[in-house]
C-alpha cells in the first residue's frame, strides 16, 4: 500500500555549526543556539520529527541500503563487460575519429546465465548469475568534472544533493549511533558526491579519508575532529546536556525551529559517533580467514580490500547509504597494463564482498551498484588507449531488488552509442530509488520556490530488470 511520503516538499533545515563556534558555544556556559532562538522567536513552526528517525517507504522496498563501488575515471565498457566481438574483427581500421582498437583482453560465458565477462575479472565472474548487467548506460557530458557530478546528483551545471543525501533524506536511518550516508575515499575537489546542497546539512554524507590521502593505506583514514582532546567523555557528556537543555528549553518556547532542531541532532550525533564510528572502522576482531579473502595484506588489493570490508561492516551496522571509490580508470593510453593493474586491485575485494554479504544473509537487501562516470569510445590514438563516452558504456547492479544473470539493453556492434532498451542516468536513480521503496516524482524538497527531485524532470524505472 502507498503511504504519503512525510517529507515531500520540506522546508529548509540548518547548516552545520563550525567545530571552533561550537567549542566557543559550549565553553561560554551558554547557549549560543539560543541566542539565535530568540532573534528568531517570530517563527511558531510545531516542533518536527527526528528528521533522520526511520520512515515510510511509498511502496514496498526490494532493499533497504546500497553500496555504491564508484570507479572514478570511466571504465572502458568493452574491455570489462560488455563483449564487442566484431570490434576485435575490425581492430585496425580507421572509424570515428580515430583508429579501432580492439580489446586486449578475452571474454568469457559464465555462470547458468552465460553473460560474457572479460577474464580481466575471475572473481568477480563467478557471481555472474548475481549481477545485473546495464550494458546501455547514457549520460549528458563526456568531461570527468560533469560526468561525476551528473552520476552522484543527476545535475552536470548546479549543486544539487548527491544520491546518498536524497536515501537518506526519503528513508532516514536504520542505525542510531551511526552516520546514515558514509563516503569512503571519496575524490576531493567534488564535494558533490557526498554533499547535501540545499538539503538539510543533516542528509550530508560523513567522508572518511579522501583519494588521493588514501591510496597508500586506508587504515589510517579516520573521522577528522571525532575526539576531544581536552574533556573526557563524561565531561563532554555533562557540557553537551547543559546546552542541549537551554536549546530544548528555547526550542519549546517559540514552538520549535528547524535550524534549532537540526543543530541539536547533529550535536548528538557527533557525540554518539566519538565511540561507535572508530569501532565498526576497527577490522583487529575480523579472522585472519576473513581478511585474506577481502585481500587484506597484500600490496595490489590491500587499500580496496579494506573499504569493502568496511563498506560490509557499515553495512552490518545499518548504514543506509556507503560509497567506496577507486580511481585511475582514465585510460587515454596504456590501456592493456593500467586496465589490468586496476582490475586486479577491485577483482578479489568485490568478489569478496559479494560472498561475504550472500552469507551473512545480507545480499537479499542489499543494493550493490558499480560504475563509472561515463565509458570508452572503440577508437583512441596511438593503438592502446581509448578516448571518452558518453553515448554507451556499461554499469552493473547486484544484490537486493534486482534480477541475477541478466543483460539489460546495449550498444552497437563497437560500443560506441546505446542503441537497445537506453538507461540515462536519471533512469538509473529512479531505478535505484524504486528498489529501496521510493516514487521518484514524489521525492522532492522545495527550494527557492519551486519542488526539486533528483531525477530533475525524468527518469523511468527500469521495471523488467527488477525481482
Amino acid at each position: 500500500m502507498n503511504t504519503h511520503h512525510p517529507f515531500d516538499c520540506a522546508s529548509i533545515a540548518p547548516r552545520p555549526l563550525s567545530r571552533r563556534l561550537a567549542l566557543q558555544t559550549a565553553s561560554a556556559g551558554f547557549g549560543w543556539l539560543a541566542m539565535s532562538s530568540l532573534l528568531a522567536a517570530e517563527k511558531s513552526n510545531k516542533p518536527k520529527l527526528d528528521p533522520l528517525a526511520p520512515k515510510s517507504t511509498h511502496f514496498a522496498a526490494r532493499a533497504k541500503r546500497v553500496i555504491f563501488l564508484c570507479m572514478q575515471g570511466a571504465p572502458s565498457h568493452m574491455d570489462t563487460f560488455d563483449h564487442k566481438p566484431k570490434l576485435n574483427a575490425d581492430a585496425g581500421q580507421r572509424g570515428g575519429k580515430g583508429t579501432l582498437v580492439g580489446s586486449p583482453y578475452p571474454f568469457r560465458q559464465h555462470g547458468k546465465s552465460g553473460l560474457w565477462i572479460a577474464d580481466l575479472f575471475p572473481n568477480i565472474a563467478k557471481h555472474a548469475d548475481e549481477l545485473c548487467l546495464l550494458r546501455s548506460m547514457t549520460t549528458d557530458i563526456p568531461n570527468h568534472p560533469q560526468g561525476m557530478t551528473m552520476l552522484h546528483t543527476g545535475s552536470t551545471n548546479f549543486v544539487r544533493p548527491s544520491l546518498g543525501s536524497w536515501v537518506l533524506y526519503g528513508l532516514g536511518k536504520e542505525s542510531a549511533d551511526l552516520p546514515g550516508f558514509i563516503s569512503l575515499n571519496p575524490p576531493l575537489g567534488n564535494a558533490g558526491v557526498f554533499g547535501s546542497a540545499f538539503l538539510p546539512a543533516i542528509y550530508q554524507g560523513q567522508r572518511i579519508g579522501s583519494l588521493k590521502e588514501t591510496e597508500e593505506a586506508l587504515g589510517t583514514a579516520a573521522v577528522n575532529d571525532i575526539r576531544n582532546p581536552s574533556l573526557t567523555t563524561d565531561r563532554q557528556r555533562r557540557q553537551l546536556d547543559f546546552v542541549q537543555a537551554m536549546n530544548r528549553d528555547l526550542l519549546a518556547a517559540t514552538g520549535g525551529d528547524s535550524e534549532v532542531e537540526g543543530i541539536i541532532q547533529s550535536y548528538e550525533q557527533a557525540f554518539v559517533m566519538q565511540s561507535s564510528v572508530p569501532r565498526v572502522m576497527d577490522l583487529s576482531n575480523e579472522s585472519p580467514a576473513m581478511l585474506d579473502l577481502y585481500g587484506i595484506g597484500s600490496s595490489r588489493t590491500d587499500t580496496f580490500g579494506r573499504q569493502c570490508l568496511l563498506a560490509r561492516r557499515f553495512a552490518e551496522a545499518g548504514v543506509r547509504f556507503i560509497e567506496i571509490t577507486h580511481g585511475s580508470w582514465d585510460h587515454h593510453q596504456s590501456l592493456k597494463s593500467r586496465l589490468a593493474k586496476g582490475a586486479s586491485e577491485i577483482d578479489q575485494p568485490i568478489a569478496a564482498l559479494l560472498t561475504d554479504l550472500k552469507q551473512r544473509g545480507l545480499l537479499k537487501d542489499t543494493l550493490i551498484v558499480w560504475g563509472g562516470e561515463f565509458g570508452r569510445t572503440p577508437d583512441g590514438k596511438g593503438g592502446d588507449g581509448r578516448n571518452h563516452n558518453a553515448k554507451g558504456f556499461t554499469m552493473w547492479l547486484a544484490g537486493g531488488g534486482v534480477k541475477g544473470g541478466v543483460s539489460h539493453g546495449a550498444t552497437d556492434d563497437y560500443g560506441r552509442v546505446a542503441v537497445e532498451k537506453p538507461m540515462h542516468i536519471h533512469d538509473l536513480h529512479a531505478t535505484i530509488l524504486a528498489i529501496l521503496g521510493l516514487d521518484h516524482e514524489r521525492l522532492t524538497y522545495e527550494y527557492a520556490g519551486r519542488p526539486f527531485r533528483l531525477t530533475n524532470v525524468s527518469g523511468i524505472v527500469a521495471q523488467e530488470i527488477l525481482a
